[in-house]
């Protein structure tokens, strides 16, 4: 059985869909991940990187697609991991890995920061829930309806 994984990586071009001949729609993306160390000065170096492309089938493609997701957004992807041969432009012969049967989130980004562990801009407050009777009745076992 090939392995189950999760790539942690941004996305390099927005998603596309396209539809088979036969209709099914089929999400494609792009994911790069890499692996860095920070360093004394506070920069961070790209040791090594690697690009997978990431298929989605049918209703999970439509799904995927509703996501919003661009260029550059991080991405959780899930899936098996398969190595797929193809033939290049000059008729070598190419590998690439793809993860298949994906499940895709996107990871929030935080805010940007002006001073190390200080947001730039203030958080957003959240808005009171909606009076719905429960919250104003008076205290009693009866419900407020």
């Amino acid at each position: 059985m090939l392995p189950t994984i999760t790539i942690d990586g941004r996305l390099t071009a927005d998603p596309e869909l396209r539809f088979t001949p036969s209709g099914k729609p089929v999400c494609s993306m792009r994911v790069a991940a890499n692996d860095s160390r920070r360093l004394d000065d506070g920069t961070f170096e790209n040791l090594e990187q690697i690009f997978v492309n990431v298929s989605i089938w049918e209703r999970d493609a439509e799904a995927t697609m509703e996501l919003g997701l661009t260029r550059g957004d991080r991405v959780l992807a899930t899936g098996r991991l398969y190595e797929r041969e193809y033939d290049t432009r000059d008729g070598a012969k190419g590998k690439s890995l793809e993860l298949k049967f994906p499940t895709v989130a996107k990871v929030p980004t935080p805010a940007r920061t002006n001073q190390p562990g200080r947001p730039s801009t203030p958080p957003q407050q959240r808005e009171p829930a909606a009076a719905s009777g429960w919250d104003t009745a008076p205290a009693t076992d009866e419900p407020p309806f």
